[in-house]
This record gives C-alpha cells, sequence and structure tokens, in this order.
C-alpha cells in the first residue's frame, strides 16, 4: 500500500476519533449542566438564544459562584432567621405589603450571611442559580409580583403567592425544608421532655 495513501487513511481515521470524541464529552457536558440546573437552563437557552451560548453563560456562573466563599449558616444565625421568618409571616396578615418588602430584604440578609454578594437583582439570581437552581424560578417571580405591588397592580392573593416564592429560596437558603417547624433546641427538649414530638 501507497504510505501516502496509509497517511491520509490514518489522519482520517483520527479526524473521525477525534470529532466522535468531541461529540460525546459536549454531549455529557449538556446533559450534566440540564440536570445541575434544571428548568434554569431551558430559562437561558431561551434568554441566550442558542444552547451554546446558553451553557457559555452558565458555566461562567459556576466558576464565578465557585471563586465566592458560599458557606452554611451556623445554627445561631439558622435560628435568628428563622425566628425571623415567623414574625415576617404573622405580619403579613395585617400589613401584607410590608411584609413583602421584609421578605426581600430578609432573603438578601441570608444571602449576605451565606456569602452571596449583592449586586443587582439579575445577578443575584443568576448566582444562587449555581446552587438553589430548583428555587431562583421562584424568587424571580416573587420579585416580580414586589414590582408589581410597587405600581399598585398585585392583588392580596398575588402578595401571598410571593410570600411563598420568597419562603421557598428562604428556606433552600437556610438549608432545611420547612421554617415553620424549624424551632429552637430549647423548645425541641422541652417538647421531648413534655412528650409532644
Amino acid at each position: 500500500m501507497d504510505p501516502k495513501l496509509m497517511w491520509m487513511i490514518v489522519v482520517v481515521v483520527a479526524a473521525i476519533v477525534v470529532a466522535g470524541l468531541w461529540f460525546v464529552m459536549e454531549k455529557r457536558r449538556r446533559l450534566r449542566l440540564r440536570q445541575r440546573f434544571g428548568s434554569e437552563y431551558d430559562r437561558a437557552v431561551h434568554d441566550a438564544g442558542s444552547e451554546r451560548r446558553a451553557e457559555a453563560a452558565l458555566d461562567a456562573r459556576t466558576r464565578r459562584v465557585a471563586r465566592l466563599q458560599i458557606r452554611p449558616l451556623d445554627e445561631a444565625a439558622s435560628l435568628r432567621f428563622a425566628d425571623a421568618w415567623r414574625v415576617l409571616q404573622i405580619r403579613f396578615v395585617d400589613e401584607p405589603s410590608a411584609a413583602i418588602a421584609e421578605a426581600d430584604r430578609l432573603v438578601g440578609e441570608v444571602m449576605t450571611e451565606r456569602g452571596y454578594p449583592l449586586g443587582d437583582f439579575d445577578q443575584r439570581a443568576a448566582d444562587i442559580s449555581v446552587d438553589h437552581p430548583r428555587v431562583v424560578a421562584n424568587y424571580r417571580a416573587a420579585r416580580d409580583i414586589a414590582r408589581r405591588q410597587g405600581r399598585g397592580e398585585a392583588t392580596t392573593e398575588d402578595l401571598r403567592q410571593a410570600i411563598i416564592h420568597y419562603r421557598a429560596l428562604f428556606e433552600d437558603l437556610l438549608g432545611h425544608d420547612d421554617v415553620r417547624t424549624h424551632r429552637p433546641a430549647a423548645q425541641k427538649e422541652r417538647d421531648l421532655v413534655g412528650g409532644r414530638r
């Protein structure tokens, strides 16, 4: 066989193998991003106009958040924030508009305590989407309702929905499922001693 022809065949086969490996790696990367970001992936594709640009943006978000020093809340801070949330929910009954503003402020405080920088809203939502993709849509929905409320366009039911959205993010940031059942350790001990669980 002619050596030139043999080299051409080797080059073509190598190019096919490299292209195949690249295709498989890209497919895996895309799948990992879809799994990690869930519906946020679809939103990013819609906003960017293409999967490639959306994936680049999601990768950039991930790298940005990896450089931040995100940390869990210590127990004292978690209890303090959970108590503040319970007070906020009680306040909602009498002052729903004020409670919405307080919910936004409280979520911001938790984010700061955890190590997320408080830039503009879009940057905060992008940062949150890396570690909390399941609830970032709630954050956006709550913020949208708060803006409508600021223009006098939100109903009381809208405000109730905003509190629910804020609570979903708040609970995820605190790291427990339901702030309504998160009780201080002393209260848990009293409940156990008294026979209540």
